[in-house]
């Protein structure tokens, strides 16, 4: 797997506050489609930080559109979903070419800073989940082979969050290869959520996600994110 086999697909919202960390992380090699539906300096900070291998896409598309969006403009053969909240650790593009025999890896998501306990057993989660044969993705860290995501049709534009682990569930459940690979290391920079509560944030996500997983959510709650952006 090459460097120029990869498309970052990057939905933004007034991220001026993060997307300098998150680029300075991420190799000039590496194809940027940014999906911006901000209105603050996101995309100028952008355009003057990477002047080639990169698209901005300006839309008001929540996050689940707006990564179908980036991703459908996408032209190589893999694509990393990920938050501009997040960095990747410095060896993670030297990493990614050891993986090429399945059709999509989500990879650790860890703190150097606040909440580095929370992050630690987030991905004690996830390792359990993956030995169950639940794929736990993150769409900070999500790397999916573009044939498989255009098979699948996406992420479901329905959800306006948690749409990552159900497009994970779904790729395995069609049959497609889904492997954890905690190797693969982005450090969560924004703990805006925990900040609010842990226990708050911990539980809207089990309790989603046991909703969504098992096919018990109702439609009607479905389409709510039940206070998750505010």
């Amino acid at each position: 797997m090459r460097l120029d086999e990869i498309t970052v697909v990057l939905p933004t919202k007034n991220e001026e506050n993060n997307i300098q960390s998150f680029l300075a992380s991420l190799p000039s090699q590496v194809m940027l489609i940014v999906v911006d539906a901000g209105n603050d300096r996101t995309s100028v900070l952008i355009r003057a930080m990477r002047n080639g291998r990169t698209h901005i896409i300006n839309s008001t598309a929540h996050i689940a559109a707006a990564r179908n969006l980036g991703a459908h403009a996408a032209k190589t053969p893999w694509l990393l979903f990920t938050d501009a909240d997040v960095a990747f650790a410095p060896d993670y593009f030297e990493r990614l070419p050891r993986h090429a025999d399945a059709d999509a890896y989500f990879g650790a998501k860890c703190s150097l800073q606040s909440y580095a306990s929370y992050y630690r057993w987030f991905v004690r989660g996830q390792r359990a989940m993956a030995w169950a044969g639940i794929p736990a993705v993150s769409g900070s860290n999500f790397l999916v082979h573009r044939s498989a995501f255009l098979a699948t049709g996406g992420f479901d534009e329905m959800l306006t969050c948690n749409e990552d682990s159900e497009y994970g569930w779904r790729l395995a459940r069609r049959g497609y290869k889904v492997v954890f690979a905690p190797e693969l290391i982005v450090y969560e920079r924004d703990h805006r959520r925990l900040r609010r509560g842990v226990v708050r944030k911990t539980l809207h996500s089990l309790i989603r996600c046991a909703l969504l997983y098992t096919g018990l959510m109702p439609e009607r709650l479905r389409r709510s994110d039940w206070g998750y952006w505010r």
